[in-house]
């Protein structure tokens, strides 16, 4: 295995192939089966059986990647399945042949990472295939038997965090600094802070809730504190991990079994962590040379009983010459034993510590270029864009939005109007525009300058970005509000635009010279009529953007409810770490839109689901059990704000919610007589207002509207108190010529 940059591994794949020879080096054949669902669906073609009927079927069958289900355990385990079997003739026609062809090779492929390279031509070891899709020969062998006719397999892996160093240093450089990777410190103190502090999202290795507790609690100080993190954080090791963290800082006494086990063991406090160690020990102690010690750790590692008794014979009788008596040997044997199954090779972790390191040295020294890098490599991945946001949230770094004249096609690095650094968001990263599509267009920007108008927009638009789509996603995420702020009146005027630029277009590519043309006359660019349309309410201006950036950046739908959250304690989902308590259960309160719901059911054919939400400072994730997820069912729409009351439990160190009620938050809020005020541009809307409210009824609270004049603010309470239910408040949200709707006070 080998880890490159994942945008440059086609170079290294080129240069083995000029290196030894293009007919010595090739790709790896994979073989696809026809599993389950997919034998179901070829199977129904073949017969002509309606689609909707076989995707009914075929979705019967449980899908795990892991460990596919057969037709035959679905069948037994389903008694749903086999209902229909037995009442459709067509359905068990259906099951029955697609049995048949279940586990057949359907088609053939190639390994997504695994290369052969020989020390001849390739057809003289080994039948050779021509995949029509790639240049690469692929050997007609599975990787299974390609070693066993002598070839060296190699996996050239593109490792996305090497990308994300390489991104950061240039960011750096752009910056105006400049970092030499190889020359890192290794005792930076600033890193080691920050490890210390589990402050480590992003970080190679090291970002998960598990390990950033690990780091809390080691405090590591040294380079090798990484390595043995990397090496003990595995299912087996982690045993370990306390006794590693108490022993280094004095709380437990470290004992060695024999003196020469303490210039092995004394970098890692006794415990023995590393197959190196496994092999020193082994030499050491009882004389054996690196190589049958390599044969010890492996027979360890296997737990063969017959070799381990010649084994301990071998290292007892070696250890007699080094003055050590049998009993300890026999029990320095065992102790070795005992680790020597979960040993790691420390060469490996000891590489990925340092990309470990060099990722944590430039989040602590040079944090917005290695966000924006970060977020960059992961652009298309809306939960970890969500995860980074929320860390420079907390670490005080401005994400700008996205703007047509200041951002670049992926994310990049400018300064502020205090000159601190701030993470510019990429056009890029805008759903349904094309990264590509985005580079040429900063092109043609950075050509003219900037973009001073639409109109110039709009004549200056390449080819590239001359989808209707493609316009809708960037009017929707706000990247033209600096030259027109309507974004209503954009949308709307999609037409005219791309009309405008075809038309630009077409003129250009007919060849005919301006009369300007080579003068140094601004050219003046013909006005586009926009449609007379307010622009959007502030919820649905938060809600579209949402739908093509994937997270709220600008704002969330929670700001309009701070002065009753301040009131509920609430807890945010960025606190959720924070909690302790091994097992036990703890009783704490989230408001949250609700995103998605993913339904479930049990071994026991109870219904359950997955609620996933999102809160200012992140998301977070509830599991619903049958009888909530019942009563709540209505409420449980995907965009709706809840609050959430919930029992959090730490499990193997991972917080779980587990929820006990559910309400909208406009009905809590309802229940505490909240009055309301609302904001109008003008008196156009007031019956539509005095409709909504005589429709809620009469109640405790109160009402204020607040009218914009050309001249003043008119504000008014109402002489009536209303009911206000949660229906109501999001009713009047939705008034055209409503510009906020905001609790104003709260009765007891």
């Amino acid at each position: 295995d080998i880890d490159f940059c994942q945008d440059r591994r086609d170079e290294v794949i080129q240069y083995v192939q000029k290196r030894y020879g293009k007919d010595r080096v090739a790709q790896i054949i994979t073989f696809g089966k026809l599993q389950a669902r997919a034998a179901l669906r070829d199977v129904g073609r073949v017969l002509d059986m309606p689609y909707s009927q076989v995707d009914k079927i075929a979705k019967m069958i449980p899908n795990n990647p892991a460990a596919p289900t057969t037709i035959a355990q679905a069948l037994e385990n389903r008694d749903e399945l086999a209902k229909l079997c037995e009442e459709d003739e067509s359905a068990k026609f259906l099951l029955q042949t697609a049995m048949k062809l279940e586990g057949l090779y359907r088609h053939a492929s190639t390994h997504a990472a695994g290369l052969v390279i020989g020390d001849r031509s390739l057809p003289e070891l080994v039948p050779i295939y021509r995949d029509p899709r790639s240049e690469i020969p692929v050997t007609q062998f599975n990787m299974k038997y390609v070693e066993k006719v002598g070839l060296v397999k190699f996996d050239f892996l593109g490792l996305k965090t090497l990308t994300v160093i390489e991104k950061a240093i240039e960011l750096i450089e752009q910056s105006g600094s400049s970092i030499n990777l190889e020359n890192l410190p290794l005792d930076d103190k600033t890193t080691y802070e920050m490890l210390a502090e589990g402050d480590t999202v992003g970080v190679f290795q090291l970002e998960s809730s598990g390990m950033r507790d690990v780091l809390r609690g080691l405090k590591p100080d040294r380079f090798e504190d990484i390595i043995a993190v990397v090496a003990l954080y595995r299912p087996g090791p982690m045993d370990n991990i306390p006794a590693y963290i108490n022993r280094k800082h004095g709380r437990e006494t470290v004992i060695y079994m024999h003196e020469k086990l303490e210039t092995i063991l004394s970098e890692t406090y006794g415990i023995m962590i590393y197959q190196e160690q496994v092999q020193q020990a082994a030499r050491d102690l009882a004389g054996y040379t690196l190589g049958s010690a390599d044969i010890l750790r492996r027979a360890m590692g296997k737990k063969i009983q017959s070799e381990m008794d010649s084994q301990r014979t071998k290292f007892v009788e070696g250890a007699l010459k080094n003055n050590i008596d049998n009993e300890l040997a026999s029990q320095i044997f065992d102790q070795i034993s005992a680790f020597a199954g979960y040993g790691f090779n420390k060469s490996h972790a000891a590489a990925y510590a340092l990309i470990a390191y060099q990722t944590a040295y430039l989040k602590a020294n040079y944090p917005v270029q290695f966000m924006a890098a970060s977020m960059a490599l992961d652009s298309g991945n809306v939960d970890k864009l969500s995860i980074f946001k929320q860390d420079c949230m907390r670490k005080k770094i401005e994400i700008k939005p996205p703007d047509i004249n200041f951002s670049q096609a992926t994310f990049s690095v400018e300064k502020s109007a205090n000159s601190c650094l701030a993470v510019r968001y990429g056009l890029g990263a805008i759903k349904n525009v094309g990264e590509e599509a985005m580079r040429t267009l900063c092109k043609v920007r950075d050509s003219l300058g900037k973009f001073n108008s639409i109109e110039e927009f709009a004549h200056h638009l390449p080819q590239e970005v001359s989808n209707k789509r493609q316009l809708e996603s960037l009017i929707q995420a706000g990247v033209f509000d600096n030259l027109h702020s309507n974004r209503n009146q954009l949308l709307s005027s999609i037409d005219t635009i791309l009309g405008t630029s075809n038309l630009v277009r077409k003129e250009n590519n007919s060849q005919q010279v301006s009369l300007f043309a080579g003068s140094n006359i601004e050219p003046e660019y013909a006005a586009i009529r926009f449609l007379d349309c307010p622009e959007w309410s502030q919820p649905e201006k938060i809600a579209r953007e949402f739908e093509v950036l994937g997270l709220y950046l600008s704002a969330h739908p929670l700001d309009q409810y701070e002065y009753q959250l301040k009131k509920m304690n609430i807890k945010p989902s960025n606190s959720l770490y924070e909690l302790d308590g091994q097992g036990t259960g703890q009783r704490i309160t989230m408001v949250g839109q609700l995103t998605s719901v993913q339904e479930r059911v049990s071994q026991k054919g109870n219904r359950f689901a997955f609620l996933q939400f999102t809160d200012k400072t992140g998301g977070f994730e509830v599991t619903c059990f049958s009888d909530l997820l019942i009563s709540n069912r209505d409420s449980l729409q995907p965009g709706n704000i809840l609050i959430i009351y919930i029992e959090a439990k730490i499990e193997n160190g991972l917080v779980r919610l587990l929820a006990q009620r559910i309400m909208p938050l406009e009905d809590k809020i309802a229940l505490a007589h909240s009055g309301l005020g609302i904001w109008l541009e003008n008196a156009d809307c007031l019956e539509d207002i005095k409709l909504i409210l005589s429709e809620d009824g009469e109640g405790k609270a109160p009402v204020e509207i607040n009218i914009k004049d050309a001249a003043s603010q008119i504000k008014m309470i109402l002489p009536n108190c209303f009911q206000l239910s949660g229906n109501c408040r999001k009713k009047l949200k939705l008034v055209p010529g409503i510009i906020k709707v905001e609790d104003i006070l709260e009765n007891a």
